[in-house]
């Protein structure tokens, strides 16, 4: 582990050093409840490889976030919240929200939600 991502809260959750309540996991992504969740349903979905920031993209990552995107729907579909709708939130830096520098999806739903989001 690199020193980034020994001290990347995510990456110690995927190595399993950090507990998390996770519902789903395969070989390129780990998905787990939020611990501070804004809806009834609040699950963030990481990529297992550490990349900091959607910025940081290289177009080798194509797939990652592909497949960020089809567990979420599957999240979504599990949860009985595909019908009546969910958002998906990817922040990009400090002024968008991003506290965690590893990408990660938000899935969120069970709730109607307001827009703009603030």
């Amino acid at each position: 582990m690199s020193e980034e991502t020994m001290n990347c809260l995510f990456c110690r959750i995927i190595a399993k050093q950090i507990p998390a309540d996770i519902l789903y996991e395969n070989e390129k992504v780990l998905a787990f409840k939020d611990i501070n969740p804004q809806a009834p349903v609040h699950i963030l979905i990481i990529p297992k490889k550490h990349i900091s920031r959607i910025s940081d993209l290289e177009e080798s990552d194509k797939d990652i976030i592909s497949e960020l995107i089809f567990i979420a729907k599957k999240l979504a579909e599990e949860k009985g919240i595909a019908e009546s709708g969910y958002r998906l939130v990817l922040n990009n830096n400090k002024d968008a929200g991003q506290a965690v520098f590893h990408i990660h999806l938000h899935l969120l739903g069970g709730r109607k939600l307001s827009w703009p989001p603030g």
